[in-house]
């Protein structure tokens, strides 16, 4: 008789628990909606970023000078900058390096940069 007390009761532990199927259905429900609220709600953020105005400035180089030659330059005036013909051109978004370029020429007399070289995230900083 103590056999089939034991049987029964290990029976009763191998059977699942009784699962309410409309109240589970509803959960997965309720996970997908809030799922796809979540990715809806970073579209939109993403979008609004799209948005932000963003300065890009391509430098073809700079030069150091004291005051005292600066005040000096006057029309017509040659400022000899530290890169040679051909060299790449920094190209920043707000002050940040992202990219290096060449110079190209566009429609008539409109130049524009060819990027060449994407900067990595870490290289940047």
């Amino acid at each position: 008789m103590a056999e089939d007390n034991n049987t029964a009761e290990t029976a009763q532990q191998t059977h699942a628990p009784e699962v309410d199927l409309a109240d589970f259905a509803s959960d997965v429900q309720e996970e997908g909606r809030t799922l796809h609220d979540t990715q809806q709600e970073k579209e939109r953020e993403r979008e609004a970023i799209l948005d932000v105005p963003v300065k890009i400035t391509a430098v073809v180089g700079d030069v150091k000078m004291p005051v005292r030659d600066l005040v000096r330059l006057g029309r017509g005036a040659v400022v000899p900058l530290n890169r040679k013909l051909g060299s790449s051109i920094d190209i920043y978004a707000n002050d940040r390096l992202i990219a290096r370029g060449e110079i190209t020429i566009i429609e008539d007399d409109n130049i524009a940069v060819t990027m060449t070289e994407i900067m990595s995230s870490s290289a940047s900083t």
